[in-house]
């Protein structure tokens, strides 16, 4: 799907970053369309269509998390990017929790939000894949059958718990996965809280998948909320900029 093909919501109450956003993303080819509240984003939604939503997480009316609550009801697939500030991380977790593709920081740069849209468009607009089909990023493939994995043809050993890691994040690539949902996942909904427990073996399952553990490719970490595993484009876009533009590896 080409950028003019892309017809973005953009949900905000300030006016200023309403129009910012609307002149930025109508330069880059996007269609848009905007309003200020939730409730408005709601009526809009159920008459209108969009490929993606960019919706503000602090906002007066129903708010935010609870637009993103009531839209989860009527459009499960829809992509639904929320627009946070810096210090909100359990507004981050929440809004992921309740099914946010993603989300971006304010202050953010056109070029992190448009990669991010697109992103999530390509996501949702891609086939759901059978649970037992390989997945292959990069160099990295996983059998979920089988329960292998191998990097450039040769088979990683990963303990139970490193390959139900892995599986989880590559089936979601290019989707921040929060803490409390991966444990859930993996160890079950009574280890949500135990996140240095999950941070070891993070750092096992890098050790054994990366290059240079310290600067990962493929599992980065998204700070004080959860884990997401490189999709191909951000792969491609990593090797554009070169070194410079990974994340963080902390955690």
């Amino acid at each position: 799907m080409q950028r003019g093909d892309i017809r973005v919501l953009v949900v905000d109450d300030e006016a200023a970053i309403r129009a910012a956003l609307r002149v930025a993303l109508l330069e880059l080819g996007f269609r848009v369309a905007e309003v200020e509240r939730g409730e408005m984003a709601l009526d809009w939604l159920r008459g209108g269509q969009a490929d993606c939503v960019l919706l503000d997480s602090n906002m007066p009316g129903i708010g935010g998390l609870e637009t993103l609550r009531r839209i989860r009801g009527f459009a499960p697939r829809l992509p639904v990017l929320m627009l946070t500030v810096r210090d909100a991380e359990d507004d981050k977790v929440r809004a992921l929790e309740l099914g946010a593709d993603d989300y971006v920081t304010k202050p953010f740069s056109m070029r992190e939000l448009t990669a991010r849209v697109r992103a999530a468009v390509r996501r949702a607009k891609a086939p759901l894949r059978p649970e037992e089909t390989p997945i292959e990023i990069g160099e990295i493939r996983l059998e979920p059958a089988q329960r292998v994995v191998t990097k450039r043809g040769q088979t990683m050993h990963l303990t139970r718990k490193e390959f139900d890691i892995l599986h989880c994040l590559m089936s979601r690539a290019g989707r921040v996965i929060t803490y409390p949902r991966l444990l859930s996942a993996v160890w079950g909904p009574e280890h949500r809280e135990e996140v240095e427990y999950l941070r070891t073996f993070v750092r096992q399952l890098r050790k054994k998948i990366e290059d240079d553990p310290a600067n990962p490719l493929y599992l980065l970490t998204d700070l004080y909320v959860g884990y997401r595993f490189a999709d191909p484009q951000m792969l491609q876009d990593e090797a554009e900029r070169g070194d410079g533009g990974r994340m963080d590896a902390n955690g």
